[in-house]
């Protein structure tokens, strides 16, 4: 069934509508815990948190400001639980089979099954004890406002476009060729963030979603950078632990898998270069930027 379309001067409203929604749709599964239902809230809470400056009638007004501030610590407090579920799959992916790994193997798995297990109850709390109805009363406020006019959205939209891809070329630019996950993780949420107004760009001028569509491979190869990292460096933690306790089989083990994930990471990092990452941002730019005239589609 074709989607209905959206009348140009109700663009912005029937966006931040939906952007609300989405966010409220899987925030109870991932205050109860479900795995997939806290990626999808971090997600959709990103998305929102880039979409109310940009489409709300007062993005600069107390509603919006208080409103991203409350996503942000949801974000934050759903990110320990949601590392671990990604360090967990990673481990498991790298195990060929459960029932033949050695009895070391399985103890950091056990390890970190726990650490997950003790997380999610972390998480559940720290979720709690958010402003969440203090966040629907700002959202309310926002959405009885609705969005606001077409202009005043593009000149945002092209404001963060030209701001937030000055900053990834330059951080591009001085990362060069370095292995250097942290500074390769800061780049990612850049990209991230540009990512998310390229899909509010693509909506509101109702044009295919290119420029998003780049940008999202790039976060994603780059978060598959980060994450191959962070298990190394888990393992690295639980093989000094080892070693201080002298259980010589169990530290050999982490550090034999810490040396593969970190290989892993700088692998990825190898085929990230390889990628030609600076055009990607500028073809993803230039689209945003609709260097040829791209008149507005009007809703017949």
């Amino acid at each position: 069934m074709p989607r209905r379309p959206v009348p140009l001067e109700d663009r912005s409203t029937h966006l931040l509508d939906a952007r609300v929604r989405a966010f409220f749709h899987h925030l109870p599964r991932a205050v109860a815990g479900d795995e997939e239902s806290v990626h999808q809230m971090r997600v959709a809470g990103r998305r929102l948190r880039v979409t109310l400056p940009l489409l709300a009638k007062k993005p600069t007004g107390g509603p919006v400001r208080r409103a991203r501030r409350t996503l942000r610590s949801l974000i934050r407090a759903a990110a320990p639980s949601r590392d671990l579920d990604v360090r967990l799959g990673l481990l498991d992916a790298a195990i060929p089979s459960r029932s033949a790994a050695s009895r070391e193997t399985r103890s950091l798995r056990r390890r970190l099954v726990a650490a997950r297990r003790r997380g999610r109850r972390r998480m559940q709390d720290a979720l709690l004890d958010q402003g969440l109805a203090g966040l629907r009363r700002d959202l309310r406020v926002v959405l009885r406002r609705r969005g606001d006019e077409l202009p005043a959205v593009l000149g945002r939209l092209d404001a963060l476009r030209d701001a937030g891809g000055a900053e990834i070329l330059t951080l591009l630019r001085e990362a060069g060729d370095r292995f250097d996950p942290e500074a390769l993780h800061h780049l990612r949420t850049r990209v991230r963030r540009l990512r998310y107004a390229a899909e509010v760009d693509a909506e509101i001028r109702d044009v295919p979603a290119k420029a998003a569509k780049r940008l999202k491979a790039l976060q994603e190869h780059l978060g598959t950078i980060h994450d191959a990292y962070v298990v190394a460096t888990w393992l690295g933690r639980q093989a000094a632990g080892a070693e201080k306790r002298r259980q010589v089989e169990l530290a050999e083990e982490a550090r034999r898998f810490e040396a593969a994930f970190l290989e892993e990471s700088r692998a990825r990092h190898r085929h990230h270069l390889g990628a030609d990452p600076t055009g990607v941002v500028l073809a993803a730019l230039a689209r945003m930027g609709h260097p040829e005239p791209m008149p507005l589609r009007l809703a017949q």
